[in-house]
Order: C-alpha cells, then structure tokens, then sequence
C-alpha cells in the first residue's frame, strides 16, 4: 500500500482532481503488483459504489440546496439573523455564526455554506471594521455546521455505507451543531470585548415581521425532513424529493425570485455536482476493492488493538487518523475509503453506531478548515482576499473549539444520542 499512497499524493501535488487521483493510484499499484488481470473487477465495483437507492437523496438535496440559494434565501437568512441579535457589540461576527448554522439546514455541504456565507458576510464584516482574516476564518468555522444538521450528505453517506438510519444520524447531528454554535457565538462576543468590535446598525422595526416571515420557510426545511421521516410519511429518499419540490414552490411563488434562467442554472448546477460526487465515490470504491484484497482492514485494526485494548485509547487514535485524512480528502472520498477500516475497528470502541457516526463526520469537517490544506480555508481566503497562513492563523482557536466539540461527541454519549433516544419509535 505504500507504492499507492506514494502515487496518490504525488498525483494530489500536480493538481490531478481527487477522483481521478484515487482510479489512477488504485490502476498504477494493480499493474506494479502484477495483479492487472483484477482489472476486470473495476468496472463492477465502480457501479457497486453508486448502485444504491438511497444515494438517490443526495441529488435531489442538493437540488434543494441550488433552489433556495438562487432563490437569494441567503440575504433573507443574514438579515433575519440581524434581527435576533440586535444592537450587541461584535453583533455582526453573531450574525455570520447563525447565518451559517440557519444555512445549515439549506445547503448540507460545507463548501457551499462557506460560499455562501462568506459572500455576503465577509465583505459587510471589512467594511465595519472587522479584520479580515477573521472575518474568514468565522466563517469557514461556522460552515462546518452544515454538515451536522438535515439534510447533511456525508451523514447519508455514513448511513448508506453503514446501514445506519439515516433519520437517526440527522437527530444525533443536531445537538453537537447547537452546541458548537453556542460556543461559536461565545468566542465572537469574548473577541469583540477584547478587540473592541463595532455595533451593528438595528433592523428597522417595520421590517422585522417580514423578515420573519420570509426565514420561516426556509427554516422549515430541515423540520420537514426529519419529521416527515421519523413519522414514516415518507422515506428518506422521498423526503429528499420532498424537500427540492417545497424548495422550487418557495423560490418561485413566495419569493418570486426564481426565474426561468435561475431554474436552469439550478438544474445544471445539481447535475454537474451530482456527477462529481458520484464519481469520488465510484473511484474511491475502487480503492476499497484494494483495501480489501491486501486485507488492510485487518491488518489496521490488529495494530490498534496491539496498542492499546482500552476503548478511550483507540478512540483517541481514531480521532487523529480521521484528523489527518480530513486535511487531504474530500469527505464524501474520505468516508468511502475509510469505512472498510473503520467498519473493522468500530466493534472494539464500545460506542453507538450514530454516535460513531456523527463523531467521524464531525472528524472530516475539522479537517476541511485546518491548516495547510483544509478545502474551505482555500474559498473564504479566496473571498476575503487574504493570504492563506493569515486566515489559517486566525482560525486556530476556533479549531480549538471544535475539537472541544469533538471530545463531547465522543465520549458523552447523550450528546449524540439523547435526540433519537426522545424521538425513538
């Protein structure tokens, strides 16, 4: 395995897109151990990869996800946020950590979040006086929330290739996000202290019942979905055309801000990130069929065990390997590679399956926003126009923060379990 991960990595240096670095390696390391005959095999696994129908939800999410976000539901959501925090100082640092955890319930990826997000938010926070690679390192913070909360894609990954309910990993994801973005908030209001951020300029009082009621809808999205699925209204793949079909009738005729050119693009949009995901888990399928042959799994989790047999031990272990895969790999491409591992590791932690869940999502998040490589450190640098090493100093604490998170997630298991426990059937 060492000539494959020698290949990936100089293919992931020379700018080769991760799903073509992973079918490259996985084709490279076959014909260099003389095994090109299973060759044969790869078309199969590739569409095994993809052959399921519960994978059908993450288009139509993210079909939903396109809508509303050309429907300029972001704008409705920053100044709805406005309008609950009110005239706080460092209120607009505040407002960038609801938008992003309201959003959360919207776009389910976190690249799109900081995207979004961090169009409208990092500019507004510049002009009041907010440094800016601050203003970009809390907003690649907060998008990690969308990840957490319904209709998040890596936890319906996680789901598919665990045999996990899926309604039961959006309940589980919800508190962790909650409590992250609590303590989010705490660290804005604390810097704004220190620092002396400005206040925020108030919502005029005739707006604020209009604001209201143009967020509701949005807002509604994720109670929708999980609703609709834990009262067995429909399934989750239903509830995902649920969800893009209640999007299309908000833009179009409660926003009206959906227009004929705005559908197409959202269309166009779904299709080609659709194609995109579809092809990381294909290829990295791929790479599990080699996995499986040289028996890594096994291997992997025999050393672990040699290590240590305490639970708390191997989780920890566990928690900096997914750490570390997180900085160099696309979550959707991490999961499917890892899962064959942890799969054979996850029997000696003694944790719930959605636990273990949410604990390697949220392990993959953290890694899209550290340093040097995390992917949405990369787009709110890009916005914000500031030099990487700035922002990636800037979101150490927050990284902190999330870590926090991370320990309650894995070793308090009400944490993560307390919702599906409350809402069990």
């Amino acid at each position: 395995m060492t000539l494959y991960l020698v290949v990936f990595v100089l293919c992931m240096l020379f700018g080769v897109p991760i799903a073509f670095s992973l079918g490259l390696s996985s084709v490279f390391y076959l014909f260099a151990m003389d095994r090109w005959q299973l060759m044969i095999g790869f078309p199969q696994k590739m569409i095994a990869g993809v052959d399921n129908f519960v994978l059908l939800t993450i288009p139509f999410f993210i079909l939903a996800g396109n809508l509303m976000n050309s429907a300029e539901l972001t704008r409705q959501i920053v100044r709805f946020a406005q309008m609950l925090v009110g005239r706080v100082r460092g209120g607009l640092a505040v407002v960038n950590v609801l938008a992003s955890m309201m959003f959360s319930g919207v776009s389910g990826a976190a690249t799109a979040e900081a995207s979004a997000i961090g169009s409208i938010m990092i500019p507004s926070m510049r002009r009041d006086g907010y440094k800016a690679e601050y203003a970009a390192a809390l907003t690649a913070a907060g998008s990690i929330l969308g990840p957490l909360v319904p209709p998040s894609l890596s936890l319906i990954l996680y789901g598919v290739l665990t045999g996990t309910s899926i309604s039961d990993l959006f309940l589980a994801g919800i508190v962790p996000a909650f409590a992250l973005c609590a303590l989010l908030i705490v660290y804005a209001l604390w810097r704004a202290r220190v620092e002396g951020h400005p206040l925020p300029e108030p919502v005029p009082a005739e707006e604020r019942g209009g604001l209201a009621l143009k967020a509701l809808p949005a807002l509604l999205l994720p109670v929708i979905i999980v609703g609709g699925i834990r009262s067995g209204v429909f399934t989750p793949t239903e509830a995902a055309a649920v969800a893009a079909l209640y999007a299309l009738m908000v833009g179009a005729l409660l926003y009206r801000t959906l227009s004929g050119s705005k559908i197409a693009q959202a269309f166009y949009d779904t299709a080609t990130m659709t194609a995109g995901v579809m092809l990381i888990v294909a290829m990295a399928s791929m790479t599990a069929f080699i996995l499986g042959i040289e028996n890594i799994p096994r291997t992997i989790a025999m050393a672990l065990r040699n290590i240590s047999e305490e639970p708390w031990v191997l989780i920890l272990l566990l928690n900096l390997v997914l750490l570390v895969l997180g900085l160099f790999l696309e979550p959707l491409a991490a999961l499917v590679l890892a899962m064959p591992i942890l799969n054979e590791i996850f029997p000696m932690l003694g944790i719930d399956a959605v636990q273990f869940g949410v604990m390697v999502v949220l392990n993959l998040m953290i890694g899209m926003i550290t340093p040097p490589v995390g992917l949405c450190l990369f787009i709110v640098s890009a916005i914000a126009k500031q030099p990487l090493e700035r922002v990636a100093l800037a979101i150490l604490p927050m990284i902190a923060i999330c870590l926090v998170t991370l320990l309650l997630v894995a070793f308090v298991p009400a944490f993560t379990l307390s919702l599906p426990a409350l809402f069990g059937e």
